[in-house]
């Protein structure tokens, strides 16, 4: 959402979230939530669509769940392990009529080496952990088991790096919603083609998540950087993350129902007189944005691997670029 303030508006307290229609009219926050629940019958591939072997590494975790019966929805084929961040695991989760036997952390390789045997042509989705993105990737690399990394964190430039001394194929993005990857896209295009468009502005950044999420946005890092190439000079510390549950209900709006899961964010400019005011707003209720979106990541990466492509990095815009989306 793009909205300008009428002019003298001065910005609200840094938790309150500024909720506005057009001509400043209070306006309920825009979810952007489809449902795909792990009940939901599992149906055959759609004509002309590929299906092939996932594993989607972090069942266990909301996000990883919810890609697993996106897949399935989808008609992959559903690999029947993944693995935890606990050692004495003794368990299985149900996704559609695929029973996923969860592995704890030392059993990954050979697990994943039984795997490739099994399943050559399998694509990893990895949902798990921030301080495990590196390590996880490194394994992946040297199995060379083509992967999609969903999970934000890590050391980028350690992971891009083994990824390249590998030649191993791989998807990264810290955001798998393909309308928000178009917005950010448009974003770059913007600060590309109008530096210095907004100097002197001064920027104030929100963003909502579930208490679960450790992490910064990557999103919201992602946009603040074209902010800064349009000449808003910001300081990554002055940004506000709300994880309180009572504060996201009453400050910030957020569907109770959507509490443990969602992703509102908020960039409000204003001009050095305050006579001018901009907001960039995206909100996002649920995860099956997320999940449909990295099926069609995993589904574009398969077929770069299948046609033996010469890049093998790439990102969410790239899959937007080609049209791998349903």
């Amino acid at each position: 959402m793009l909205s300008v303030r009428p002019p003298h508006t001065t910005f609200s307290h840094p938790l309150i979230w500024p909720r506005r229609g057009r001509l400043g009219l209070a306006a309920a926050p825009l979810c952007v939530s489809a449902v795909a629940t792990a009940s939901a019958p599992e149906t055959a591939a759609l004509p002309g669509s590929v299906s092939f072997p996932i594993l989607v590494n972090g069942c266990t975790g909301n996000m990883g769940l919810s890609v697993a019966e996106a897949a399935a929805l989808r008609g992959l084929h559903l690999v029947p392990v993944s693995f935890s961040s606990r050692e004495k695991v003794d368990r299985t989760i149900q996704v559609g009529q695929t029973d996923i036997q969860i592995y704890g952390p030392s059993a990954r390789e050979d697990v994943l080496s039984s795997v490739i045997d099994e399943f050559p042509d399998v694509i990893v989705v990895d949902y798990t952990a921030p301080d495990s993105v590196n390590s996880n990737a490194d394994l992946y690399c040297k199995l060379g088991l083509p992967f999609v990394m969903g999970t934000t964190g890590g050391n980028k430039q350690l992971l891009h790096k083994s990824v390249q001394d590998s030649k191993n194929y791989a998807l990264i993005s810290p955001q798998m919603g393909k309308q928000v990857v178009a917005f950010v896209a448009a974003m770059k295009i913007m600060a590309e083609q109008f530096p210095g468009a907004f100097s002197g502005y001064h920027l104030e950044v929100l963003e909502s998540h579930q208490a679960g999420k450790r992490d910064t946005s990557g999103t919201a890092k992602d946009v603040i950087a074209c902010f800064e190439k349009l000449g808003v000079s910001y300081d990554m510390n002055r940004m506000v993350k709300i994880r309180d549950p009572e504060q996201q209900l009453e400050m910030v709006g957020v569907p109770e129902e959507h509490i443990d899961g969602h992703a509102f964010h908020l960039y409000h400019l204003t001009s050095p007189d305050d006579s001018v005011s901009f907001e960039f707003q995206h909100n996002v209720c649920g995860r099956s944005i997320y999940a449909e979106g990295t099926i069609d990541a995993a589904i574009f990466l398969h077929r770069k691997v299948q046609s033996k492509d010469s890049k093998r990095i790439y990102d969410m815009d790239d899959v937007l670029r080609e049209g791998y989306m349903q």
